[in-house]
C-alpha cells in the first residue's frame, strides 16, 4: 500500500489546514412521523483538506505521479495525520481531478482533499 508523499520538510501539509471528524449516522422515518436513528460506521471518520503552496517542481511531480498512481479517488493508500501523527491505512482522494499550478520557480501549488476510509 502506497503512503501519501512528504514534502522536503518531511511534512504532509501546510498552513492553513483544515480537519473534520464525521458520523455517517442514518435516519428512518415512519409514516407516523416517529424516527429511528442508527450510525452505518464502527466509529467516526476523518477528512482533511491539504492545501500545499511554494513547492518546487520535484514536489510537484510528486504529487501528481502520486495522484496518477492512486488514478484519482479509486485507490487507498496510508495517510499521516498531520496534528496527532496518527497513521490512517486506509484513506483515499475525495476526487477524480488535480489542478496544479506552477506560477514560477519554487511557485507550485495545488490542493487534495484527503478521506479515511472504513475496510
Amino acid at each position: 500500500m502506497a503512503d501519501f508523499p512528504q514534502l522536503k520538510t518531511s511534512a504532509v501539509a501546510q498552513y492553513p489546514a483544515r480537519r473534520s471528524v464525521r458520523y455517517r449516522n442514518e435516519v428512518v422515518r415512519f409514516v407516523d412521523g416517529a424516527e429511528q436513528r442508527y450510525r452505518d460506521s464502527a466509529g467516526p471518520l476523518h477528512e482533511w483538506e491539504i492545501r500545499l503552496e511554494l513547492l518546487d517542481e520535484s514536489e510537484l511531480a510528486s504529487l501528481e505521479s502520486f495522484f496518477a498512481l492512486q488514478q484519482g479517488a479509486f485507490g487507498t493508500f496510508r495517510f499521516t495525520d498531520p496534528w496527532s501523527g496518527q497513521v490512517y491505512e486506509n484513506c483515499s482522494l475525495a476526487a477524480d481531478a488535480i489542478e496544479m499550478i506552477a506560477s514560477g520557480e519554487m511557485r507550485g501549488a495545488t490542493s487534495l482533499v484527503v478521506r479515511e476510509g472504513r475496510s
